[in-house]
């Protein structure tokens, strides 16, 4: 039987909060590796680490929920916030994971990192991300757009309430570690980093190692900008991290993105009708295919296949005609 989220804010909402915060905080138990075949800076740190880490974003995401409510944010006021809202949560549990590392560095910060396209992502994609779980934490779903999801919004599951949690949790933490990583810069800094603070196995420790992982990662980051990213909006889909018990885990989602795709740069607007163009042509081009295999299997079929029996014939009347002769 599926369980819906409450539609008003009140103390059934208060409460379906609490257990959701609780149950998800059960899962950091978990192994929390990733289990996909995309890359996260999440990758580079142990489990137990990621564990802290996650239940950093969480509790700042706790101290979050409690300010909206104590300021009595109305949805425009929470809309117009929204960025800036985004930007101090991942501050924020910035912050706090640095804070008590035997590592120092003062500079490390969101304002050095916020044009790169790790954090790109996340801001294009911020209603999806933060600000339609941050409605229903507060609000109810009764305050989310009714287009947004393949669902009445007045009957959300209280699933893809918890699944909007969990793919916070996973990519604000992996945007901390990219700002850490992208900030420290030097390979032999980032090493010295994660040996120090015990944040990873030391065993897979080595500049070679940390130069191809960060290079990889950034490649993924501007497959995924400008490619992955305007094809998932062009096809109103989603890509959301799970926390499943076998570790993190990708699933798609349709969410309606005609706002994303307004505000799509020149560049990923030509990739899009590039898109419609093979939509297009390839079916087309897939039906002459299928065709002209056809008529190449009826050529072999009958016109070889017969010419290749005639030849036979001929062969056998011919030893026919030589024995005669004999």
């Amino acid at each position: 039987m599926v369980k819906y989220w409450p539609n008003q804010s009140g103390f059934d909402l208060n409460n379906q909060v609490a257990n959701l915060f609780f149950n998800t905080k059960q899962k950091f138990l978990d192994d929390l590796s990733n289990k996909t075949s995309n890359n996260l800076y999440l990758d580079i740190i142990d489990n137990a680490t990621r564990c802290k880490l996650f239940s950093i974003v969480l509790l700042e995401l706790e101290l979050l929920i409690l300010d909206l409510v104590e300021l009595d944010l109305n949805l425009h006021n929470l809309k117009l916030l929204n960025r800036k809202i985004l930007y101090d949560l991942i501050q924020k549990s910035l912050s706090r994971f640095l804070y008590g590392l035997k590592f120092k560095d003062n500079r490390i910060s969101l304002s050095k990192s916020r044009n790169k396209y790790c954090i790109k992502i996340l801001s294009l994609e911020y209603e999806l991300l933060l600000h339609s779980l941050l409605i229903y934490l507060v609000f109810g779903s009764s305050s989310v757009s009714r287009f947004l999801f393949a669902f009445d919004n007045i009957y959300t599951p209280k699933q893809h309430v918890s699944l909007l949690l969990e793919n916070t949790l996973v990519q604000i933490s992996n945007a901390v570690l990219f700002i850490i990583i992208d900030n420290i810069q030097s390979l032999s800094n980032i090493v010295t980093f994660l040996i120090t603070n015990q944040l990873s196995d030391s065993l897979y420790m080595s500049l070679r190692y940390i130069a191809f992982f960060r290079n990889s990662l950034l490649y993924q980051s501007v497959l995924s900008f400008y490619i992955n990213q305007p094809k998932e909006i062009y096809s109103s889909q989603y890509k959301v991290w799970l926390i499943s018990s076998k570790g993190l885990v990708i699933k798609y989602i349709y969410a309606s993105r005609l706002h994303n795709f307004l505000s799509l740069s020149s560049i990923k607007r030509t990739y899009i009708f590039l898109l419609e163009v093979q939509d297009l042509i390839l079916p087309q081009l897939e039906s002459i295919f299928t065709l002209f295999g056809k008529m190449l299997l009826y050529f072999f079929i009958n016109v070889l296949g017969t010419s290749i029996v005639f030849i036979i014939r001929a062969i056998i009347y011919g030893f026919r005609v030589f024995y005669r002769s004999d």
